[in-house]
């Protein structure tokens, strides 16, 4: 039986974070930034600045998500943090159109990005990851989470596009649809009391 742990993305866990995010699919090239820039600045940037972006994004704090471990070994992350500091939300018109929360509340949370190493999908991770993410956002103060996951309607479909997680694993953990952002793609909430 394995034991799968959550840990905030503190700066003493670095290494464990790139090893998380390099076992498979986008998470190495990405270094989680693409939800904190607008596409402009994203295609202007390299993959060391984009390394240091989030290396200073973690060290400024607060810590933007969460490392799953399974039997001690960094195997997944998960990023989630005050929506408004994740500029790519407020220009992803789709979103901005759907979402019933000023863009600029700092109580609203989102999550906006999964990884999984190869060697750990399907084990659990991303509902582990997930549950954590809530209670991180919850004892942060947060108000509301919003994900925008694909809603797969059961299909087998590439890691890549599933970064954003799936319908089922936030339905699952309590979320609502909220509204649909373009066929396969919702909008869903979890309301917190704090």
């Amino acid at each position: 039986m394995v034991t799968i742990t959550t840990e905030v993305a503190t700066t003493d866990r670095w290494d464990d974070l790139q090893h998380a995010l390099t076992g498979g699919g986008d998470g190495a090239s990405c270094q989680c930034i693409w939800p904190v820039l607008r596409n402009k600045d994203w295609n202007e940037t390299t993959l060391p600045q984009r390394t240091e972006m989030l290396r200073a994004e973690i060290d400024e704090g607060p810590p933007p998500g969460i490392i799953a471990y399974v039997d001690g070994d960094a195997a997944g992350w998960i990023r989630i943090g005050p929506r408004a500091r994740q500029a790519r939300i407020a220009n992803t018109r789709m979103i901005a159109a759907a979402t019933a929360e000023p863009l600029d509340d700092e109580s609203v949370w989102a999550v906006t990005c999964f990884v999984v190493r190869r060697e750990y999908r399907g084990k659990g991770l991303n509902g582990e990851l997930l549950r954590a993410a809530v209670d991180y956002a919850r004892s942060s103060g947060a108000r509301l989470i919003e994900g925008y996951p694909v809603d797969t309607d059961g299909a087998k479909m590439p890691s890549n596009d599933l970064y954003h997680g799936t319908a089922r694993t936030f339905l699952s953990a309590g979320f609502e649809r909220s509204a649909e952002l373009k066929p396969g793609r919702t909008l869903v909430t979890m309301h917190l009391s704090v």
